[in-house]
């Protein structure tokens, strides 16, 4: 057997690798749409992380995205959150460089109800990220989210809106 050909183990273990950095991108979007600041910070490495969200900032670890994210996400008047948001990742393109790194490019489908400004936001953004395993387990190293074209138009009159947390 060639040096250059790969065994059914080690296709199935790249596999199980590019599933679980899948899974991790998807915890990322269900912690942000969930509001759940602790599952949203465990997505990243514990230290240190390339972070660039354009007007949300940049960042050289996950703690100050966190703040901005807390700040963002947990605001509430009268009792209710003022920003709904909802988070739908298609075209995952993930390459393993290594058994504990990798990178990926992923489209995101992005909505947002914004109840103090009583509009609705739909985007879509580009995200280039990196991953390593920390503690045996994928985290994202770097997350740059670039948003390509976004309308924000005001909610109609009578719009009802609820939530659920």
């Amino acid at each position: 057997m060639s040096a250059t050909r790969r065994t059914l183990e080690e296709r199935v273990a790249d596999q199980e690798r590019i599933a679980a950095i899948t899974a991790l991108k998807y915890r990322y979007w269900r912690a942000c749409d969930s509001k759940d600041p602790e599952a949203f910070r465990d997505c990243f490495v514990r230290e240190g992380a390339s972070i660039r969200f354009g007007r949300m900032g940049d960042y050289d670890d996950a703690a100050g995205l966190v703040a901005t994210f807390e700040k963002i996400a947990l605001r509430t008047v009268d009792g209710r959150h003022v920003i709904l948001d909802m988070h739908h990742g298609i075209h995952p393109d993930i390459t393993l460089v290594s058994e504990t790194e990798a990178v990926g490019r992923w489209t995101l489908r992005f909505r947002q109800v914004n109840l103090a400004d009583n509009t609705e936001k739909i985007a879509t953004v580009e995200y280039d990220d990196a991953y390593v395993v920390e503690d045996g387990r994928w985290k994202k190293s770097k997350c740059h989210a670039r948003e390509l074209w976004s309308i924000t138009r005001p909610l109609p009159e009578g719009t009802v809106v609820t939530e659920d947390f």
